[in-house]
């Protein structure tokens, strides 16, 4: 069985689709043997479990699962940045000699938030196409290929490996494996019945006071066994929680390290971008108070102001029907003096007197009708108001709109980074990393000194 590839995609640190080349050197001095090095909390466990999930499912022996049921664990192994309408996916490639011939196979498993039934979904290709009858006999299939008790000894942590050694006997579960891919099982049965077989001779041979010693002595036996059996699901439980710890440490450190710079860092950033919108406003409120300044208030009179351009106008024209008139009785008065000297008879002069005073009388009436002068305006100021009412005011009233839009928005723009500011500046923030990273630590240290107790009680 020799790995070839292994997907990642949305799964735990891992967004988007990363695939990882699992392929040895193929020259002559090599070893099918790949290593994964990196810091803490680089990725190098959550590769591991993505393997071990790969090939055993819900029966994966994942560092992060603890007690969780497979839905939750899946749920949890979903990156928290992967979009809702994405789904997490581990694929897992490699090859295999069987019959004399070499298989491709690939592993597939995908699942999405809150997975439909607490389960992902299998699919097994073999040379590139789908094999429904390895699918549905996947979990035998991979047992007798790669027992789930021995897969820690080819996909394994290295300190996990050096405990392993370090120990004077490997755990039940692997001996039972190995012996398992051997096929040793039938002669452990027999070593079995033949101890019975034995323990019954004795017994049929032994004296009524050996038989209530050996009876004594196998009660307390099974006590022992049982106590034993006890405290080593306690180490068990205590490793797991140590091994949790220890990375949360690891986790909560980093942060500290990692955010702390960061918020130094972005509030310098966000106090020149403050200083920077804090300028663009002042700007905005200076050219508002410009406008306001200028012909901008007679905007709230505008009716007023089209009544007086109109009494203008009115005004301005009275004025010079009144100016014409006096102009036509100076001309009248003239023409009947030239008259007098003329040769006409004093009936036609009186006639001509009579007609022009007729036209003036009504020229008079006409002058009498239109307002008063009020307001006096001349010609300029007339024209002024027509500027005024026609494009200034429109014009100052659009730009304040205008301006009022940016500023509005600018001072959002204020807000916003302000709390941003005060949230980077504010010493709870790094009082709280710190704290996590104690908790952390203060956890390891309990758990280590819990494990030593442990394994005091079973010696």
């Amino acid at each position: 069985m020799l790995f070839r590839e292994l997907v990642l995609e949305n799964f735990g640190s891992y967004l988007g689709r990363n695939t990882l080349n699992l392929l040895p050197d193929l020259s002559a001095d090599s070893r099918p043997i790949i290593l994964i090095g990196g810091m803490n909390g680089g990725g190098k466990t959550t590769i591991m479990d993505a393997m071990r999930l790969a090939l055993y499912g819900a029966r994966a022996q994942c560092s992060t699962r603890g007690s969780l049921s497979y839905g939750d664990f899946l749920d949890q192994c979903v990156s928290r940045h992967t979009l809702p309408t994405e789904k997490a996916r581990v694929e897992l490639a490699f090859q295999v000699a069987e019959d004399g011939d070499l298989r491709d196979i690939r592993i597939v498993r995908y699942w999405e938030r809150n997975p439909k039934d607490g389960k992902d979904t299998l699919g097994i290709l073999v040379n590139d196409w789908a094999d429904k009858t390895l699918l549905n006999t996947w979990d035998e299939y991979i047992e007798n290929l790669l027992p789930l008790g021995i897969s820690n000894l080819f996909l394994f942590d290295g300190e996990q490996v050096k405990e392993l050694a370090e120990q004077e006997t490997p755990p039940v579960g692997v001996f039972d494996a190995i012996q398992s891919l051997l096929g040793l099982e039938l002669a452990e049965r027999l070593a079995a019945d033949l101890d019975v077989l034995v323990t019954r001779k004795r017994r049929d041979l032994a004296t009524k006071s050996q038989l209530e010693a050996i009876e004594t002595i196998e009660a307390k036996l099974d006590l022992q066994q049982l106590e034993s059996a006890t405290v080593e699901r306690e180490i068990e439980q205590i490793e797991l929680k140590l091994e949790t710890a220890i990375e949360r440490e690891g986790q909560a450190f980093d942060k500290f390290i990692l955010e702390g710079g960061k918020i130094a860092a972005q509030g310098k950033e966000l106090e020149l971008e403050s200083k920077a919108i804090q300028t663009q406003i002042d700007r905005h409120r200076q050219d508002l108070c410009q406008l306001a300044a200028g012909s901008l208030p007679l905007a709230l009179i505008t009716p007023l102001l089209t009544q007086a351009r109109s009494q203008a106008a009115l005004e301005l024209r009275h004025q010079q029907g009144t100016a014409a008139l006096d102009l036509l009785v100076d001309r009248d008065r003239r023409l009947l003096d030239f008259l007098h000297h003329q040769s006409l008879s004093v009936e036609t002069i009186s006639e001509i007197q009579t007609f022009l005073t007729s036209e003036n009388h009504s020229l008079e009436q006409a002058a009498e009708l239109d307002p008063p002068a009020w307001l006096a305006a001349d010609p300029e100021a007339i024209s002024y108001l027509d500027t005024l009412l026609k494009s200034e005011i429109d014009r100052d009233r659009a730009l304040v709109v205008k301006l009022q839009t940016q500023l509005i928005k600018l001072e959002a723009e204020l807000d916003f980074l302000d709390r941003q500011i005060a949230e980077a500046a504010s010493p709870e923030e790094y009082i709280r990393l710190k704290a996590q990273e104690s908790t952390a630590r203060e956890l390891v240290s309990q758990l280590k000194a819990d494990k030593i107790t442990s394994e005091r009680l079973n010696q």
